[in-house]
């Protein structure tokens, strides 16, 4: 390489500063990581992932993987909002099993501060379960999860999703439908704040 070309490498990085992306309160402000940028305009947008145990250091949650968004820098901190989470792959094959049955529904909610999440929920049962107990499972699921969003901010709301709050109380009515071996929110999405009248575009 020319000396040219190295003193080029050079000054592209020495224009730059390192900022801290951090997680929102909610979620202990716990640092998730460093990025370079020679302008903040670049960083707001950002999407970085983590995992749930990162966050938490408890090791059961190493298969919730966490979607963060930078909506504003201050100073050398860009600060984060919860945009979603899912499951890992591996955690998701693992709960499939033969001869038993699998509930899935969709639904778009609205939490008391008007934020607007859409969530998939899941159950898995110990045995395979007749068509109308599915249905009535699956109609218990959507009832708590917009019952929920009545009552609970954004911030209660997504901790609630993701430390598996509201899929207990989900799990404790719909286990009188049927014998049930998990029920969780296996992926949530951000798809609105408060006064915007579509959907977000999420920066990769």
């Amino acid at each position: 390489m020319s000396l040219s070309k190295k003193r080029g490498v050079k000054d592209k990085w020495r224009g730059k500063d390192w900022y801290s992306i951090v997680a929102p309160s909610y979620f202990g402000g716990t640092e998730l990581g460093s990025i370079p940028a020679d302008d903040t305009s670049k960083i707001v947008g950002r999407v970085v992932d983590s995992t749930l145990y990162e966050l938490t250091n408890d090791f059961a949650h190493q298969y919730l993987k966490m979607y963060f968004q930078v909506f504003n820098v201050e100073g050398k901190t860009a600060n984060t909002i919860f945009k979603g989470h899912e499951y890992s792959r591996d955690y998701l094959r693992s709960l499939v099993r033969r001869r038993t049955t699998r509930i899935d529904t969709l639904v778009n909610i609205t939490t008391k501060d008007s934020y607007q999440l859409r969530l998939a929920v899941c159950a898995f049962t110990l045995s395979r379960i007749r068509t109308t107990q599915e249905h009535v499972i699956r109609a218990i699921m959507k009832k708590t999860v917009e019952e929920k969003a009545k009552e609970l901010n954004f911030d209660q709301y997504v901790q609630e999703i993701v430390l598996g709050k509201i899929a207990s109380d989900i799990y404790n009515e719909a286990k009188k439908v049927a014998p049930l071996r998990h029920v969780g929110i296996r992926k949530s999405k951000l798809i609105a704040q408060p006064g915007q009248l579509v959907q977000p575009t999420i920066a990769s």
